[in-house]
């Protein structure tokens, strides 16, 4: 990868880290299994930025990525990201810090999204990132009427959940 190529990944990286932190919240219950897989998203990231054209924008590719990356980890049982050090790879991501009360909300948002199986927490997550049904199907790779009627079925499943 050029140095060129190496920069814009960075930047690229820190304008949409948060969508990264965000999945990561999804699919783990500790701090420790949140850096581990951000990392190992990260890490896939990086491996798969040589390859991307461009056919879409960097962020649905972004979350494509992080999202078959979290899910894979997570259906094969593993519960710790195996991770390695790269000394080679010289930068270093910045981490932007949330506010409390909304991490507070959050919090609670996303222990009633948790009870959801993967696909449902992919897709009430692109929704919150008020992406469109077409940016959700395409990311997900299903048609968008099946992430309407998935949507509406889920909404009502997290009414359930949150007012029993």
């Amino acid at each position: 990868m050029s140095k060129n190529q190496e920069q814009e990944f960075v930047r690229l990286l820190e304008e949409n880290q948060n969508i990264v932190h965000k999945i990561c919240r999804l699919y783990t219950n500790d701090q420790d299994a949140h850096n581990d897989l951000f990392q190992e998203v990260t890490v896939q990231l990086w491996k798969a930025y040589p390859k991307f054209r461009g056919d879409s924008k960097f962020s649905t590719w972004m979350y494509r990525v992080a999202l078959n990356t979290a899910i894979t980890l997570y259906r094969k049982g593993k519960r710790r990201v195996q991770t390695q050090a790269y000394d080679s790879v010289e930068f270093k991501i910045e981490l932007k810090e949330e506010d409390d009360e909304m991490m507070e909300q959050l919090t609670l948002l996303y222990g009633a999204i948790k009870q959801l199986n993967d696909i449902e927490k992919a897709l009430v997550f692109l929704y919150l990132e008020d992406k469109n049904y077409k940016e959700i199907s395409a990311t997900l790779g299903i048609s968008e009427v099946n992430a309407r009627v998935k949507m509406n079925r889920i909404k009502t499943k997290l009414t359930n959940i949150i007012n029993p």
